[in-house]
């Protein structure tokens, strides 16, 4: 409760009405979305459920809308790794949270290669498979932003099913 809460690439705002259950009436959310027509309908969202302290900004996660030190908590759903410049993203959740703050992030990462079709494909992109970086790099940036202590919380396989592989790669590079 009373917690500052900063949703990074928080759409319609889902995700900051959640937080905003937990922070309560005496916290703060604040939605940070890249689209402004997600920011107009989270705005939308949260005024049609009367809620005062929770507000959103349109603006890009990896140079944020923010002031320093002003969050107790950062989250984000299955934004980063859409994002170019991972490790700026980084930065900038250290340098907007309060000392002692902290960060809950769920993303998908890679644990081998991507074929470069699947890369290249739009769709793959749409379903945050194609920009996806190998784990031990995404956990290096958290290292190189400043970050000291980290958890993972729960890791979760994620197979993308062999009928949409097959719109990109043959049998044979499916099999590989």
């Amino acid at each position: 409760k009373g917690d500052v809460v900063i949703d990074l690439g928080s759409g319609a705002g889902n995700d900051c009405f959640v937080a905003r259950h937990e922070c309560g009436e005496t916290g703060k959310v604040i939605g940070i979305d890249f689209t402004p027509a997600m920011i107009d309908k989270a705005r939308h969202n949260a005024e049609v459920r009367g809620l005062n302290n929770v507000e959103f900004r349109q603006g890009d996660i990896e140079k944020m809308p923010v002031t320093s030190n002003v969050a107790d908590v950062v989250v984000s759903n299955c934004v980063l790794n859409l994002v170019p410049n991972k490790l700026n993203v980084f930065k900038e959740i250290y340098r907007v949270l309060k000392p002692g703050g902290h960060f809950s992030i769920s993303d998908i990462v890679l644990t081998g290669p991507l074929p470069e079709k699947i890369r290249n494909a739009a769709e793959m992109y749409a379903g945050c498979v194609a920009s996806a970086i190998q784990k031990e790099v995404y956990l290096e940036f958290v290292a190189l932003a400043g970050f000291e202590k980290m958890t993972l919380q729960k890791e979760k396989a994620i197979i993308v099913p062999d009928d949409i592989l097959r719109n990109y790669l043959t049998e044979e590079e499916i099999v590989a």
